[in-house]
């Protein structure tokens, strides 16, 4: 198991009762493993939105890459999907 450590967390009286109610239903066995469960929701979060920018910064990086911006003329480019569409 790894090193624990204590924290102190402040919680509000609707949070602490909702974690209390938890652990009276038998949900949870304590209320540290609910915070626990918590941070491990949150650190997978985290490291999905840290992909997600690197995948933005990647697909940011190939488009100015590509070179200038063209104009577009939409209803060409309406009437070419609606010709996709039908195929």
């Amino acid at each position: 198991m790894p090193d624990i450590q204590k924290v102190s967390v402040a919680l509000t009286g609707e949070q602490l009762t909702a974690l209390k109610a938890a652990v009276e239903t038998g949900e949870y066995a304590t209320t540290s493993e609910i915070v626990r469960e918590a941070l491990r929701d949150w650190q997978f979060k985290h490291e999905q939105r840290q992909l997600d920018i690197k995948r933005l910064r990647e697909m940011w990086a190939e488009g100015k890459a590509s070179g200038p911006a063209v104009p577009l003329d939409f209803a060409e480019l309406r009437q070419e999907a609606r010709q996709t569409n039908k195929r």
